[in-house]
């Protein structure tokens, strides 16, 4: 069993101080990335002490400790789960092998290439929410922000640890130009489309935690197979954290469909404008836009980048101990393609479709918790159903990136398209609205904005009304 130590300069279960080189390395990054979190961080926040959850084990029943901090003094920290003992490769052409603790030549820039993405992925979350606690609902849900934000840092520490250990001054160039590009940014943006998208209101971050991050959860579940250890470990580590970020997002939808239902009773009908809440089409058009958008981060449907992955050990399924076969060899996947303005069915090799089998199972997974959000209304007697839009629906990348069509995946042309997508996409006009409803911040402990219910439970066994975030100016 690794020792974690919690009193290092980092925090750290991996033996840091055993490699001079490499602890002198970090430690230089480490003021750079504290430069970055003051400047691209939560604004406004800095000197608030929040009631956050730190990882001082990865042991399952010890390893998160519940305190307040200044954010700025967070413990973020480099922890692996510990080795399996004869780990082998489990899927592709080195099926059984032994596993690499170091890089193999022949997969440096690949390898590379996949922990830099991921690891882009984690400040560009960072700054696209930094300033939503000016506009929070509620202490509780400013707490739950910053609890995301923190731990998208520590990722951005754990990928950034695999660049310095393995990849050398490569490695180390690459760590520095993550603190560099910048979300939105038309010069420096991050690297995938979703996460130079806005994320400025809470409706759009409850749907980014429940999509978006729920694509992070399937790319690290993938990682997680891969026969370079040091990276499944990583990632194994990251998706225990991964999990309350979609908790926030998934329960977040839900207490404004709550709140939403109760204002309909009081409207009399549909339209809880009027009122301050936030109607159920808008609801369903922000689902449009965020999953749409999180469907293209896993790529092409036809992808030799993602065969060459698999047939390689770097990057399995889902659970891959969960299928027959771990080669993939002899299998199809039954695509749907657009051609000639109408949809056909194409068999392709099953290791050119990696990147739709776990699309797929995203998909299953995102179904389970509209399901939810589906019975919420059902419970309050709202005749309205929340739907997951077509995949051709959309789409920027892949077979339907030049498709048009509704979100039944009925094909348009482009023109009927732009002349009706505000029915199904939010508006300027919604986006101005939601934005008025959260123009003011709810910081009194307790308190709940209108268009968004309570909490059913606080967090570690907390009220719902605990001062979770105790404001350095109160």
């Amino acid at each position: 069993m690794s020792t974690v130590r919690t009193d290092d300069t980092i925090p750290n279960n991996v033996d840091l101080a055993s490699d001079k080189r490499l602890q002198r390395a970090l430690e230089q990054w480490q003021p750079s990335f504290l430069s970055w979190w003051r400047e691209m961080g939560p604004h406004g926040f800095q000197a608030d002490e929040v009631f956050l959850r730190t990882a001082v084990s990865v042991e399952p029943d010890g390893w998160a400790h519940f305190d307040y901090v200044k954010m700025p003094d967070y413990r973020w920290g480099i922890f692996l789960t510990e080795p399996v003992a004869g780990r082998t490769i489990g899927f592709g052409d080195d099926l059984g092998k032994p596993v690499w603790q170091q890089v193999p030549g022949e997969h440096r820039n690949t390898l590379r290439r996949l922990i830099v993405t991921q690891g882009d992925t984690e400040p560009a979350s960072v700054e696209q929410q930094r300033l939503l606690g000016l506009t929070c609902p509620s202490l509780y849900d400013l707490r739950n922000l910053f609890q995301v934000n923190v731990e998208e840092g520590r990722h951005l520490w754990a990928m950034v640890y695999l660049l310095h250990s393995h990849f050398g001054r490569d490695g180390r160039e690459e760590a520095e130009a993550l603190l560099t590009r910048r979300s939105g940014d038309p010069d420096r943006p991050r690297i995938l489309g979703a996460f130079n998208q806005p994320c400025d209101d809470w409706l759009s971050f409850f749907m980014f935690t429940f999509f978006t991050d729920r694509d992070g959860k399937y790319q690290l579940l993938a990682l997680a197979e891969s026969g370079f250890d040091p990276l499944a470990r990583t990632t194994r580590f990251m998706l225990t954290e991964e999990a309350h970020h979609m908790f926030v997002g998934e329960t977040g939808v839900g207490r404004i469909l709550q709140r939403t239902a109760e204002l309909m009773k009081l409207a009399k009908g549909e339209d809880v404008r009027p009122l301050g809440g936030i109607d159920l089409p808008l609801v369903q058009r922000a689902l449009n836009l965020w999953y749409s958008l999180s469907l293209d981060l896993f790529g092409g449907e036809i992808s030799s980048n993602a065969a060459s992955f698999f047939a390689s050990g770097l990057k399995g399924r889902a659970k891959e101990e969960s299928f027959a076969d771990h080669r993939a060899l002899e299998g199809s996947y039954a695509l749907e393609t657009v051609k000639e303005g109408r949809v056909a069915r194409e068999e392709v090799p099953l290791r050119n479709a990696m990147n739709e089998v776990l699309r797929d199972a995203y998909v299953e997974d995102c179904q389970r918790g509209v399901d939810k959000w589906n019975r919420i209304l059902a419970e309050a007697g709202v005749a309205f159903t929340l739907v997951l839009p077509h995949r051709r629906f959309h789409r920027h990348i892949g077979l339907y990136a030049d498709v048009s069509a509704d979100p039944r995946g009925e094909l348009l042309s482009r023109e009927e398209f732009e002349r009706r997508k505000e029915e199904w996409l939010p508006s300027e006009a919604d986006r101005a609205y939601v934005r008025s409803l959260m123009t003011q911040p709810v910081y009194a402990p307790g308190e709940m904005a209108n268009w968004i219910a309570p909490p059913r439970q606080g967090i570690k066994g907390r009220p719902a009304d605990f001062v979770y975030v105790r404001r350095a100016e109160a």
